[in-house]
């Protein structure tokens, strides 16, 4: 076998994303035959010994693929920290044995579909806006907008920090009180990146749900809920756009 990245082959082994496993080279935690290496440094996977933490990866492990329904309240993360050890995470939600971790992570205010895999390749594919995968999410805000909000936001906007956002789809599905429930979807994935636009556009989030990451759909899965992916819902993620021309989103530079 050709040598590879390590971190692409740590992804492959179900280790971390590719993100990730970037950031475990740089933190100095993995070896390849018992030396640190940094980022670029390339293996071959059937025959170099590739640690993490001292731990040899398994490049041969079966993937897994895991759909959960997040509820408010629970930690996307898988860690838990020291001043949160009292919180449950998503983990706690899944008695899966294999080391997993989720694709397109939630606030801990916001609710619904959280995918939650083994597989780097897919992992990355579906996290990194390039690949042009959409999020859907159906988000009730606190007073009724006006149509120039959301065409506003369906524009993009420049958040206070100077942030430009990417257009995205919003519509209007029906008043709920005195607020309204939209429907967003949307490619990039800013953290609470939909918070932040509503919030600057006077449309106070009151409750945020993601119903869809791709072609993968929330459903009836009922909160705290989780279930396994059949092949072809796997297959069908996989087939879904592999890249996009945008450039990245950049700071308003008049700001």
């Amino acid at each position: 076998m050709t040598e590879e990245r390590v971190q692409k082959i740590m992804a492959h082994a179900g280790v971390a994303s590719r993100r990730e496993s970037e950031k475990l080279i740089e933190q100095g935690r993995v070896t390849v035959n018992g030396e640190k290496i940094s980022l670029g440094t390339k293996a071959d996977s059937l025959k170099d010994d590739i640690r993490v933490d001292g731990s040899k990866i398994n490049t041969k492990e079966d993937f897994v693929y895991i759909a959960l329904h997040k509820p408010r309240g629970v930690l996307s993360s898988t860690k838990v920290q020291r001043q949160q050890d009292d919180m449950q995470t998503i983990l706690d939600l899944v008695p899966e044995k294999k080391r997993i971790y989720p694709i397109g992570r939630l606030d801990l205010d916001s609710e619904g579909l959280v995918l939650l895999t083994n597989d780097g390749d897919l992992a990355n594919q579906l996290s990194h806006p390039r690949f042009g995968h959409e999020k859907e999410y159906r988000v009730l805000v606190a007073s009724q907008p006006k149509r120039r909000q959301l065409e506003t936001w369906m524009r993009g906007v420049i958040l206070p920090d100077g942030y430009q956002t990417q257009p995205v789809d919003v519509k209007f599905e029906r008043n709920h009180g005195k607020g309204a429930w939209l429907r967003v979807t949307m490619k990039e994935g800013r953290k609470r990146q939909i918070r932040e636009t509503a919030r600057t556009l006077g449309l106070p989030v009151a409750k945020l749900i993601r119903v869809r990451i791709g072609s993968l759909l929330l459903g009836n899965l009922a909160s705290r809920k989780y279930r396994y992916l059949s092949e072809n819902e796997v297959l069908e993620l996989k087939k879904a756009p592999k890249s996009s021309k945008r450039n990245p989103p950049k700071k308003n530079r008049h700001n």
